[in-house]
């Protein structure tokens, strides 16, 4: 069992982004955030051009510090539309920007990183899937944890969203079974 989930290819950035990030349980509250908003902005793209703007969105998004960005207007979205290191998207934008603000509102009440992770009770789901095929696109959970992400405030925060998400975040473990991390994320 050497081998590499599919999806990720012979890219170098995106084999190294499968071989060290996806799946590995993230904790971090802010970390947390950044990637739901990544994969909000990744909506209608492939994940590669995410990975490929990374480092433009954390300078754009001021190290997607949400107490910075829960407070801009008008003015930062008009910057961000004409900052070519993003993807120039108005309503993903501007979702961030109310994203921000709900996201501060749950870390004030009980943490960002706790609110999410009491969803699988602390521990990553593992799944045992035998090929890309058998991964659903979303969950039950994944329709639960949107639904409860748009009631606090949340947009571009659908289940197909939420489910990309708690597979990067490793809040469910998605490599395939003939992959060399699916063993390692399991312990």
């Amino acid at each position: 069992m050497t081998g590499r989930c599919g999806w990720c290819g012979t890219d170098p950035l995106y084999v190294h982004y499968h071989d060290t990030e996806w799946g590995v349980p993230e904790r971090d509250a802010r970390a947390l955030w950044e990637k739901l908003i990544l994969d909000g902005f990744q909506a209608g793209l492939a994940w590669i051009t995410i990975l490929r703007k990374r480092e433009g969105f954390r300078a754009a998004f001021e190290g997607f510090d949400p107490q910075v960005i829960a407070g801009w207007g008008e003015a930062d979205v008009a910057r961000l539309l004409g900052d070519a290191g993003i993807v120039r998207s108005r309503a993903k934008i501007e979702a961030t920007i109310g994203n921000a603000r709900a996201y501060l509102k749950i870390a004030e009440a009980e943490g960002f990183d706790q609110w999410l992770w009491r969803y699988v009770d602390g521990v990553p789901l593992q799944n045992d899937f035998a090929s890309m095929a058998d991964v659903p696109a979303a969950t039950p959970l994944s329709e639960r944890i949107s639904k409860d992400l748009k009631k606090a405030g949340f947009r571009f925060a659908g289940p197909t969203i939420v489910y990309a998400f708690m597979q990067a975040v490793g809040m469910v473990n998605d490599h395939v079974v003939s992959c060399h991390r699916h063993a390692q994320l399991r312990g």
